[in-house]
C-alpha cells in the first residue's frame, strides 16, 4: 500500500548527488565529528572557540553532506555550494553566540535555511523550482539494467508531481515537510532548526500532509486507499 509518507520517503536511489559530497554520512542520523556524538562535538567546539582552525575543519566535514542536501531541498538549486560555504562562514563567525551543549547540526541547517531564502529571493522562484525538482529526480540515476522502464517512469513521474504539489505549500509547510521527510529529521531537531514549538511543528506538518493529500490525491499510485500515513504528525 503506497501512502503519502512513504511517497516522501526516498530511497538510496532518489537522493540528491549533492547529499553525498562529503559529509556526515546517513542524513538525519550521523553523529558529531568522527562518529564522536554529542559529547564529542562539544569539545570540538570548544576546541574551535578556543582558536583551532583544524576543529572546525572537522564540523565542516561532518556537516557538509547535510548542509548541501539542505541548501537543495530548500531550493538553492545551483547554488546549493555557494549557500553552504557562506552558511560555514556565518556559523564560524556567530560561534561564540552558540550555546554550550547544544547540538550544532540544526543550529548550522538554520543558518543554511535563512541563506538559501536570502538567494532564492535574490535569484527568484522559478530557480527554487527547478532546484527542488532535480533533488527529487536526482542527478544522473543509476538505473539497474534489470529495471521495468515502466516502473522507472511512474517514479519520476511521481517525483515530478510530488515537486509540483510542494511548490503550492506555503513556506513554512514546506520548510517542515522538508525537515521531517527529505531531510529525516526527528520532531524535535525539526523544531530546533526551524526555531518552532513542537506543537508548532506537528500542526503545520499535519496541514501541510493533507494539503498533499488532497493536491496528489489517486496520483500517487492505484495501491493507495486514500489514508495518510503518519497523520499525527509523528514519523518515528
Amino acid at each position: 500500500m503506497r501512502t503519502l509518507e512513504g511517497a516522501l520517503e526516498p530511497g538510496p536511489e532518489e537522493s540528491c548527488a549533492a547529499g553525498t559530497g562529503g559529509g556526515s554520512g546517513a542524513v538525519g542520523r550521523a553523529g558529531g565529528p568522527s562518529g564522536d556524538g554529542a559529547d564529542g562535538e562539544t569539545a570540538v567546539i570548544a576546541r574551535v572557540r578556543a582558536g583551532d582552525v583544524e576543529a572546525y575543519a572537522q564540523l565542516v566535514r561532518a556537516h557538509t553532506g547535510v548542509a548541501l542536501r539542505a541548501a537543495v531541498a530548500f531550493g538553492a538549486g545551483a547554488d546549493a555550494e555557494d549557500v553552504v560555504q557562506a552558511a560555514f562562514f556565518k556559523a564560524y563567525r556567530a560561534l561564540g553566540r552558540f550555546r554550550d551543549g547544544a547540538p550544532f547540526r540544526p543550529w548550522l541547517l538554520r543558518i543554511v535555511m535563512n541563506e538559501t531564502r536570502n538567494t532564492v529571493r535574490s535569484a527568484g522562484r522559478a530557480r527554487a523550482v527547478a532546484g527542488r525538482e532535480a533533488c527529487y529526480r536526482g542527478a544522473d540515476p543509476v538505473i539497474p539494467d534489470a529495471a521495468d522502464p515502466a516502473a522507472v517512469a511512474l517514479a519520476q513521474e511521481r517525483r515530478t508531481l510530488l515537486a509540483a504539489a510542494l511548490d503550492e505549500l506555503s513556506e513554512e509547510q514546506r520548510q517542515v515537510v522538508t525537515c521531517r521527510y527529505l531531510l529525516e529529521m526527528g520532531e524535535a531537531e525539526t523544531a530546533q532548526t526551524l526555531g518552532w514549538p513542537r506543537g508548532t511543528v506537528k500542526s503545520r506538518l499535519n496541514r501541510a500532509l493533507k494539503k498533499l493529500e488532497r493536491r496528489l490525491g489517486g496520483q500517487l499510485g492505484p495501491d493507495r486507499d486514500g489514508r495518510i500515513s503518519g497523520e499525527s504528525g509523528e514519523k518515528r
